[in-house]
């Protein structure tokens, strides 16, 4: 059965009763486990038993591994000792953690030498070794020892060392990590020193190889080394009130009990005989599945425990220690599960790790798993792999409450899913090819850098782990793609093993250079992880760039870098050659011509640029051929254009129907304050929505063979049933627009069901998602989103990326508006970004004259990326002017320049001309790169002379038009001022100006160049 299918149950089970549903499980930090340490350890021991420790035993060296391997820093240091004396200048003069006391000192025994330290140090660890002799036994029955922490025999086995260090930091950590996390504990039951001292060291290393095989279910190598820290802890007891003890207190985190059939009841008292038998009699009671295992040397036993139902070791075997590895194995949880016939014990079906068990689930047979689930197997199971949270939610539903066995598959499947998901939030994992699936959320291939957009998006997950409150809407989930980022490293890897460098860093075209990379061949160690990639993906794959500079906080390269669209096809080859072609494509953008130029703008060296590439899950739905998600949007925690009761601080969103990409393109969207959703300025009057609402929308064409991001008409989306909450019509015969889709009229993209009426919680997760976006990187953000609603109003919000909004730090004092007309080449009342920029003299404006028709933009466009070149070449920043919207895909709407195409500049003006006005844009990718260089976005309404109103917009056409041209076109005018013009900008208050300088202002300010200040 595929397990994609298994929620078709929707929640209830065979019976018709509806499921526990797993969506409240809490994770586990490991890192705050095992964090009371033994770290200095002191030997008293005689030189030779000394000189084997540290030398032929190694025991620095073992420890240092094991130390290691748990990704702890400070491994036990170990210091030696020969006298009392000399143990006591030690203790005296250094933090000791633990003594350990051997046989044959040069001042007496160990038992005296233990005594004399404890008295004069009694809180610190102290242990005794003996070696195992008549005498020494018998001394031992008539020796007080209930002084010394724990007393081993030594046979000159150096594990015995690290045990019991194991053994101490357990006892210490305990209680500790039980209540922190749930850790488990195996209780160990045994007066005999002898044997103790055999078995532990035995049962350690079993637990520590465990512990590194459930690390595995890590998603990294760091959360590895912290995972095994939730390894079961062992506990000694010696007495039948000890044990006891321990047990009722940490009973619901006993993983099993190893038990002595003869041992005291009480300290100091006689041997009991039957006191193992009735101590695990007793567990039985409180607990009918729990593993129990008794071990004794007298062989009657061994029927005792039979007719109990208790697993027997004999002490006597010569095979005792692979026994009880192998009961523990399998009774405790530990190693794989093997699921078995209940009636003849044959293995039916073996399960490695967590992905196997979610895989098979549903394949097991009934009897098989009913005899596990009913004795609580599959719970003990996950404890032992320190999956906590799964086992914790799996150990409350018991057989005796839910009997229904599809119930419990389902309830076991549901689990695991939601834990993986749980576990990897806010963690970039490392791919694996066995572990990711349909399921998996983030992970990266190769060890290098995940670059701008990689990092992003794991931060953008990182911060909905540590915000629930973005999860807490009924119906509604909030997420990142489904995403896999190829590191720098395999960049590096790509252009070496192809020798691609050459042609990148020559003078080839920018076709030359793709047909080249195209040409080269990926690794091939990465092809299999493609494959998998692409069979856990359902949706279309973007495939987006990643560099290193990309969406940094100081210099966003955004919308540099190629961005490709891959729809879905049945042929997996197809696919593949599809996916590869495109990671090769956004390696190819890096030595594109315009990035080239772009890098040049920001002073950065091509050759010093690497790629990572960001692969992920196209966000939307599927209707027809077309592939597009309700609503896309970029949000802006800073608003430069607060209208009525809006503040800048309160942030603004630019939202959309279909791909984002018609909001980096500059198109009609709707701008809309999360804080206040019901104010949409575009939609106050009838004749400003059927204006200034989207009419087009961009959505991923899957038709076979002709495959591409298109523009469609906003009718064609009627026809998908996607604007049933974000769409108005307008009743052409009583000229008012009605909420909601009607038949007849026309569609008004007015998000009004969600704005307006509540049907999903969308400005709630805007305001949240930019509060705590701007909150976790200290500076105002924009992020990337998509929306995808449902009739039932259920839904869910993808955020696709987050950047700085990196504003200049140049203190403004003076009041712009108080600053004289005369004084002012133009000023605006509508100004993007924030700062003072000194030396301009050159401006760059669109001739406006009768002749003007915005049929000559594409014309314009080309002028000005010629005239940008130039000045990139000359180094000189400069003042571009022009009607309508600057970077709009629409030629009709304003000049279609691309961002590199007008790199040079250090403000932009947007001007308003008679039977020609378009809103001010603001949102994209080309606004993005204006604030974060900080470049001056100033809108003017009126081009005059300035004489009127002081504090109006104004742009003195008249003094441009008076000066020479440096360059002149049809269409576009490149002036030069003889004196140095002053930009400044006011981003509190969105005010501007560009002042003309007189007397020691000209001399105090220095040329500028396209180079942003800092």
């Amino acid at each position: 059965m595929d397990n994609n299918d298994m929620t078709k149950h929707g929640g209830e089970s065979s019976g018709g009763h509806r499921l526990p549903r797993p969506t409240l499980l809490t994770d586990v930090s490991f890192a705050n486990l095992m964090t009371r340490r033994i770290y200095n350890v002191l030997i008293v021991a005689n030189p030779y038993d000394a000189f084997m420790l540290e030398d032929d035993g190694r025991i620095d060296e073992k420890i240092f591994n094991e130390y290691t391997a748990l990704g702890l820093r400070y491994p036990p240091t170990f210091r030696q000792a020969s006298t009392m004396t000399e143990a006591a200048d030690v203790m005296n003069t250094r933090d000791i953690d633990l003594v350990i006391c051997m046989p044959g000192t040069a001042d007496n025994d160990a038992f005296t030498v233990a005594r004399a330290i404890k008295v004069r140090f009694p809180d610190i660890p102290c242990v005794v070794l003996t070696p195992f002799s008549h005498g020494i036994t018998r001394r031992m029955q008539d020796e007080d020892m209930s002084m010394f922490d724990y007393v081993f025999c030594w046979l000159g086995d150096t594990n015995l060392i690290l045990s019991i260090i194991k053994l101490i930091e357990d006892r210490m950590n305990l209680a500790h990590d039980i209540s922190e996390a749930g850790v488990q504990m195996v209780l160990l039951v045994e007066d005999s020193i002898r044997f103790y001292s055999s078995i532990l060291p035995s049962l350690y290393r079993f637990m520590l190889a465990q512990s590194r095989r459930f690390a595995t279910e890590a998603l990294n190598p760091h959360s590895a080394m912290l995972r095994m820290r939730g390894r079961p802890k062992v506990v000694l007891a010696r007495t039948y009130d000890e044990a006891w003890r321990l047990y009722t207190r940490y009973a619901s985190n006993t993983l099993g009990v190893i038990s002595d059939c003869r041992f005291p009841v009480e300290h100091g008292g006689p041997a009991d005989a039957t006191a193992g038998m009735r101590l695990l009699q007793a567990i039985r009671e409180r607990d009918e599945y729990i593993p129990l295992i008794l071990q004794s040397s007298e062989t009657e036993n061994r029927q005792k425990a039979k007719a109990a139902g208790l697993r027997f070791i004999d002490k006597n075997s010569k095979a005792m220690d692979v026994d009880l590895r192998h009961i523990i194995e399998e009774h405790m949880g530990f190693g794989d599960f093997i699921f078995r016939n209940p009636r003849t014990g044959e293995e039916v079906c073996r399960v490695r790790n967590l992905k196997e068990l979610q895989d098979s689930i549903f394949d097991l047979p009934a009897d098989s798993l009913l005899w596990h689930i009913s004795r609580n197997n599959v719970s003990r199971w996950l404890c032992a792999r320190a999956i906590f949270p799964v086992s914790e939610f799996l150990k409350k539903i018991t057989w005796h409450e839910l009997q229904d066995l599809p119930a419990h598959r389902q309830i076991i499947y549901d689990a695991i899913v939601e834990y993986r998901r749980m576990k990897n939030m806010g963690t970039v994992a490392l791919f694996r090819r066995d572990r990711f699936d349909a399921h998996s959320h983030f992970a990266r291939i190769g060890d290098g850098s995940l670059g701008g957009k990689g990092r992003g998006l794991a931060f953008l997950d990182n911060i909905i782990m540590k915000h629930p409150q973005l999860n807490s809407f009924d119906g509604v989930t909030v997420s990142i793609p489904k995403t896999v980022v190829l590191c720098t490293d395999v960049f590096d890897e790509f252009m070496d093993s192809n020798d691609l460098y050459p042609v990148a860093l020559g003078d080839a075209d920018d076709d030359e250079i793709l047909r080249r990379f195209r040409d080269a061949r990926l690794p091939d160690k990465y092809v299999a992880d493609f494959f998998t990639f692409l069979e856990a993906t359902t949706a279309p794959i973007a495939v987006r760039s990643s560099s290193l500079l990309e969406d940094s906080h100081y210099q966003p390269f955004a919308g540099v870098y190629s961005t490709y669209m891959i729809p879905r096809v049945d042929n997996r080859q197809k696919m593949m050659q599809m996916l590869a072609d495109a990671v090769k494509g956004v390696y190819a953008s890096v030595y594109f011509r315009d990035s080239k130029a772009y890098m040049t703008a920001t002073r950065n060296v091509i050759d010093q640029e690497k790629m990572a590439v960001v692969m992920q899950e196209l966000v939307g739905r599927q209707h027809g051929t077309l592939f597009y998600p309700n609503i896309s949007g970029v949000l802006r925690s800073v608003n430069y254009y607060p209208v009525n009761d809006e503040k800048p601080e309160e942030g603004i969103a630019s939202l959309a129907l279909g791909l984002g990409k018609y909001i980096v393109d500059g198109g009609q969207t709707l701008r809309v304050c999360p804080n206040h959703p019901e104010q949409v300025m575009q939609l106050s009057e009838t004749e400003t929505a059927l204006r200034d609402t989207q009419t087009r929308f961009y959505a991923l064409d899957c038709t076979a063979g002709s495959y591409g991001v298109r523009r469609f008409k906003v009718k064609e989306a009627e026809a998908h049933g996607t604007l049933r909450y974000i769409a108005s019509t307008y009743d052409p015969q009583d000229q008012v627009i009605r909420d909601g889709c009607y038949e007849g009229g026309r569609k008004i993209i007015s998000l009004c069901g969600v704005l307006k009426h509540g049907v999903f919680p969308l400005p709630q997760l805007m305001r949240l998602a930019m509060d705590y976006g701007q909150a976790s990187m200290r500076r105002p953000v924009e992020i990337e989103m998509a929306c995808n609603i449902n009739d039932d109003r259920t839904g869910e919000v993808c955020l696709l990326q987050i950047r700085p909004i990196v504003d200049s730090k140049q203190t403004l004092t003076e009041d712009i508006t108080a600053i004289a007309p005369d004084r002012c080449l133009l000023r605006s009342g509508r100004s993007l970004g924030h700062g003072i920029v000194d030396g301009l003299t050159d401006v760059v404006y669109v001739k406006t004259g009768e002749g003007f028709t915005a049929a000559n933009n594409p014309t314009v466009a080309e002028q000005i990326e010629s005239l940008n070149r130039r000045m990139l070449d000359r180094q000189k920043g400069y003042i571009l002017i022009g009607p309508g919207r600057w970077g709009s895909s629409d030629p009709w709407l304003g000049i279609p320049v691309k961002w590199p195409h007008i790199s040079g500049a250090r403000l932009i003006v947007e001007t308003v001309l008679k039977n020609y006005y378009v809103e001010p844009s603001q949102g994209t990718h080309f606004f993005q790169n204006l604030t974060s260089l900080g470049v001056g976005y100033f809108h003017i309404d009126d081009i005059g002379t300035g004489a009127g109103d002081a504090a109006a917009d104004f742009l003195r056409q008249d003094l441009l038009d008076a000066l020479p041209a440096v360059e002149e076109t049809d269409y576009i005018r490149h002036v030069s001022f003889p004196q140095p013009l002053r930009l400044m900008m006011d981003g509190m208050k969105q005010k501007g100006a560009v002042l003309l300088l007189e007397g020691e202002e000209k001399q105090q300010a220095g040329p500028a160049t396209p180079q942003p200040s800092r």
